[in-house]
């Protein structure tokens, strides 16, 4: 198994913020310098039977993008469906979405002489309605079209929708003291892969968020208003929600995770048949922590919890069969 490690992160202050594109060949970076760098994951040679080591995947800087001006909070690059897009999120209360254009083929040749050397970036959207932080952003599946969800400490959540090589937006109040964090739900409905499915134009747009109000709320896409409602709120944290992540398993579970102030992670469970909207339907177990935990994050698989605290830990957490969950491994910094 191969691994990566950036001893150097080109920036000249705190990191805040790592994503991996959907391939894994791509890292993109944020930090309080006020800059995003961008850099390219190059794969290892293989291991022979006697290599007792994990070998080391080597990485390059290609970018650096300097748009913001203010520290950088959120990253998160979207389906490569809608080509090499990056948006990002900061303190100056702004969303920016990024796109790399394609190299002429005499370009690709020449970079793959200039080490370092990467396609062109372009600032292709901005948005600036929001009056304070805006602390993540996060694309929806591309299942259900590219729509860009945002968290702002101003209270409200917007999304834009890029339709018909244009723009447009939402925006909605959603936490009075601030939304730190908002996660798509899964455009595969729980229970679709092992019954008759509906149409790909009745896949429901969902939303979760986390406020510094300590409650976890689920948002539902109105077509009729144009905008989105909130269907259900769980209520048991003591303090800010700082994360919230959907798990994107289509099996017949629903689970979100949400990770607080409280020194908790609470996993949301909504049985086989449950209603979305109905919030005594979803059940919930607490993990408890002796740090604040900062960030949750699913699997691909949607089983595995990971979960980063204030300890410079993350913990691997995954449901064990008769019920409960369990910590299956844990990585020091």
């Amino acid at each position: 198994m191969a691994t990566t490690t950036i001893s150097s992160s080109a920036h000249d202050s705190m990191v805040h913020t790592a994503e991996l594109d959907y391939y894994g060949r791509r890292l993109a970076t944020g930090s309080s310098d006020r800059s995003i760098r961008v850099f390219s994951i190059e794969p290892s040679a293989p291991t022979t039977a006697n290599t007792q080591e994990a070998s080391q995947d080597t990485h390059r800087l290609t970018a650096t993008l300097t748009a913001h001006e203010s520290a950088v909070w959120s990253v998160a690059w979207s389906s490569p469906k809608f080509g090499t897009i990056l948006a990002s999120s900061g303190y100056d209360g702004r969303v920016i979405i990024h796109r790399e254009s394609q190299p002429s083929a005499s370009q690709q040749q020449q970079q793959q002489q200039q080490s370092g050397a990467g396609g062109r970036w372009e600032k292709i959207y901005e948005f600036t309605l929001h009056t304070a932080s805006v602390n993540l952003v996060a694309w929806s599946p591309a299942e259900i079209g590219c729509h860009l969800a945002a968290a702002s400490s101003d209270g409200n959540v917007s999304v834009l929708t890029f339709e018909n090589n244009s723009f447009s937006h939402v925006i909605f109040p959603a936490h009075g003291m601030g939304v730190n964090s908002v996660s798509w739900a899964p455009a595969t409905l729980p229970g679709a892969l092992t019954s008759a499915g509906t149409g790909a134009g009745e896949l429901p747009r969902r939303l979760v968020t986390g406020g510094s109000d300590s409650m976890v709320k689920i948002w539902s896409y109105n077509a009729t208003a144009q905008s989105y409602d909130n269907v259900a709120t769980l209520k048991g944290h003591g303090d800010w929600v700082r994360d919230v992540a959907w798990s994107p398993s289509p099996l017949s579970k629903t689970y979100v995770a949400s990770a607080s102030q409280d020194r908790s992670v609470r996993i949301w469970t909504l049985p086989a048949g449950g209603n979305v909207e109905d919030s005594n339907a979803w059940k919930c177990e607490t993990l408890e922590f002796e740090v604040v935990v900062w960030r949750v994050s699913w699997s691909m698989s949607g089983n595995v919890l990971a979960v980063a605290g204030g300890d410079n830990r993350v913990s691997l957490w995954k449901e064990k069969l008769k019920g409960g969950w369990q910590c299956i491994k844990t990585i020091d910094e």
